[in-house]
């Protein structure tokens, strides 16, 4: 639904859609994500520790994907009214009343409002008859060295990721790590041409930027996917190849990087962000005049394939 929406949105009259992770409006970086109950968590199993942490995550995770400062946040959350039952290995005790539940889920945010020196500049809260809902509001800065956008891929451009990829349903997508640090360096010490977060499938993600850099096209290759040992895990439930949930597998939450031939080698051999942050560099394939997204497999032949992952 989401891809139609966003194309409606854009015909109409005074709405400036742009396409990237947050909206740049004068020196500011402005993005929102709502997270809903059955979707994004399951209640009942996950702690609201992880979920809270999980909430505010995502949004900052769009902020690196600019390359920008995070600095406010805002969170509105509907809370599920009555006592709930909730897992036991979070706090004590296990049933929790709404505003119990608030607390925990604010406190699974504090660690990372901390590390980035976060301020809480308001919000809503509401008690409702259904599963819960948290939606976060991130308003950050530009960086001095420019922003990052999704429009920039050229012809030729080395694709990079920074991790691995692929099977974060087993606990990835609750305690990655946004690239906040990571995306300011390059940012400072690297030409890129363009980047995005990977949340909803490295492919889908890809086609997007694809999209938006004019509807250009990409190869990648198959021996260089850099497979996470969650996704061969979850092959062996699924039956699908970890190579499968590698390419279509959301909140991965890498960022994905379009770059200038040349510096890509130069940051490839040098990874500069495994000494600070132990960040590799991953290059997974490259740009294309040529629209479409193809697969270059170990014996070289090429294979078309199709955009996959989650959509809303």
């Amino acid at each position: 639904m989401e891809a139609g929406w966003i194309k409606y949105l854009r015909s109409l009259p005074n709405t400036e859609l742009l396409g990237d992770d947050a909206a740049v409006i004068g020196s500011s970086l402005i993005t929102v994500d709502m997270l809903t109950e059955g979707v994004d968590f399951i209640l009942a199993e996950t702690s609201p520790l992880l979920i809270g942490r999980k909430a505010l995550a995502v949004n900052l995770s769009d902020i690196a994907a600019m390359g920008g400062i995070p600095r406010w946040i805002f969170t509105a959350v509907a809370l599920p009214a009555g006592s709930l039952v909730l897992p036991q290995d979070m706090i004590t005790p296990d049933t929790f009343a709404p505003d119990i539940l608030a607390k925990a889920i604010f406190a699974g945010m504090q660690p990372l409002i901390d590390k980035y020196g976060l301020i809480l500049a308001g919000g809503d809260t509401n008690t409702w008859d259904g599963g819960l809902v948290i939606s976060v509001t991130v308003i950050g800065e530009v960086s001095p060295f420019g922003i990052f956008r999704r429009s920039g891929c050229q012809p030729r451009d080395k694709i990079i990721v920074t991790g691995q990829l692929g099977g974060s349903i087993l606990g990835h997508q609750f305690l990655f790590e946004p690239r906040i640090s990571e995306a300011l360096y390059l940012n400072r010490h690297s030409a890129v041409h363009a980047a995005m977060d990977i949340s909803d499938g490295l492919t889908l993600d890809l086609s997007r930027m694809l999209t938006e850099s004019g509807r250009l096209g990409a190869t990648l290759y198959e021996t260089q996917i850099p497979v996470s040992s969650d996704a061969v895990k979850l092959s062996l439930q699924t039956g699908r190849s970890p190579l499968e949930h590698s390419l279509s597998d959301g909140e991965d939450f890498e960022l994905l990087l379009s770059v200038e031939p040349n510096e890509a080698v130069r940051l490839l051999t040098q990874q500069p962000l495994m000494p600070q942050y132990g960040v590799r560099l991953y290059e997974i394939g490259e740009i294309t005049a040529e629209s479409g997204m193809r697969l270059r497999r170990a014996d070289a032949s090429l294979q078309s394939i199709e955009p996959k992952g989650f959509e809303h």
